[in-house]
This record gives structure tokens, sequence and C-alpha cells, in this order.
């Protein structure tokens, strides 16, 4: 078994010779999303990598094994979701809502490429879009603040999700003064637009006034 730790993003530079003589690594997504792994190469010698955390491997990365032999990466067919639309707005919406379900999404210049699921399917030919299953290599969108694959349950997403808020607050909550109008009753709740909803009660000895400059977090 050979021991790769180490980790070339595409492009990467390497002579092309080398890479085409370099066994290959064929996996799915969602094995590419794992820093620990033990796989077997194209030419049947078994490799255990050893990447950093949150290392996401893309079709046509180099890995380097520790005696300094090349190993290329490459994306294996999965089942897939293929989106299209002869209207580029209901593509845009169907990118839209595949985004607020925290779905990892391929974005492609006609096209949207999503891992198979059948209620996403059902969803999305209500939204007026094409949706076939397809075997396809799968390649999602990077998270907007690092990594590759996100989940809205992930560790990985709460915490991009904490790094938007302290930036958002950092620009806003910091800067704007409390503002102070009608009076709240005890016991009130609060229902926020994420996947889950949150309750809060309230003992306010002043009025108070809760909007997007108040500085506090919900």
């Amino acid at each position: 078994m050979i021991k790769i730790d180490k980790h070339l993003p595409a492009p990467h530079g390497i002579a092309p010779v080398l890479v085409r003589r370099a066994p290959k690594l064929v996996l799915p997504f969602g094995d590419r999303s794992k820093s620990r792994l033990r796989a077997v190469l194209d030419n049947g010698t078994e490799a255990a990598l050893f990447l950093p955390r949150g290392t996401v491997l893309r079709g046509g990365d180099l890995l380097v094994a520790e005696d300094g032999a090349f190993v290329e990466v490459q994306a294996a067919a999965e089942s897939v979701l293929q989106v299209t639309a002869a209207d580029g707005l209901a593509l845009m919406r169907a990118a839209y809502h595949l985004g607020n379900r925290h779905t990892p999404v391929e974005v492609g210049r006609d096209y949207l490429r999503l891992e198979y699921d059948a209620v996403l399917a059902d969803m999305l030919a209500r939204l007026g879009v094409n949706a076939e299953r397809a075997e396809l290599p799968f390649e999602p969108e990077a998270g907007a603040y690092g990594g590759g694959h996100k989940h809205g349950h992930d560790a990985t997403f709460a915490e991009d999700y904490a790094a938007a808020q302290a930036v958002f607050h950092e620009h806003h909550g910091e800067s704007h003064a409390h503002a102070h109008g009608h009076s709240h009753a005890r016991g009130h709740s609060h229902s926020h637009g994420y996947d889950h909803d949150h309750e809060h009660d309230h003992d306010h000895g002043h009025d108070h006034v809760h909007d997007e400059h108040c500085g506090h977090k919900h």
C-alpha cells in the first residue's frame, strides 16, 4: 500500500507525459470530499490518503505519494440529475430553489447537475425544467466561504454560516445604534426563514424594536 499525503490542484503545471503515465484514482464526488480514505488505483495498487482536513479532490488534480510518485485524480461517473430548460429564467429559478436546500450543484453554461434525488426531481418538474437521470461525473461548486461539499446539516456548513454571520455583524452590527419604539409582550416567538425554527422568550424592561439594525443575533 502506498501513502498519499500531498495534493496538487489543477492546473498544476506537471508535464502532460508524466500525467498520462501516472496511475489513476477514480472516485465519485462523495469520496473525493474525504481527507482520509483507502482506495484502489486503476493499476490495482492500494492507496491510503492522508490529506489536510477539508481537502476536496477534483478531476485533473494530482496526488503525490511518499515515494514521489504521481497519481492523477479522475471523477467517476455517478447517478445525477441533469437539469436543462428552454428558458434561462426557469433554470435560474431552479438554481435558487436548490440553493435554498443547500444542495451541492454543478453549474454549467446551460445546465445544472446534482446528485440524483427523487424528491428533488419532483420539485424540479414542478418548476417547469427538465431533470433527467444520467450517469456522469459530478463536480459541484465549492462553498462560498471555502471548502466544497456542503449540506445544511454538516459541521462545515455551520462553520461557513458562522463566518458569514461574523462578516455581516462586522459591517452592520457594530456601526448602527439601537432603535427603540413599541413594546414586546412576554413569551412571543420569532419564526426564522431557515431550515429550523427558534422560539425566544423576552422580558424587556424597555421598549425595543427588532429590525436589521438592532445588532441582536437571531
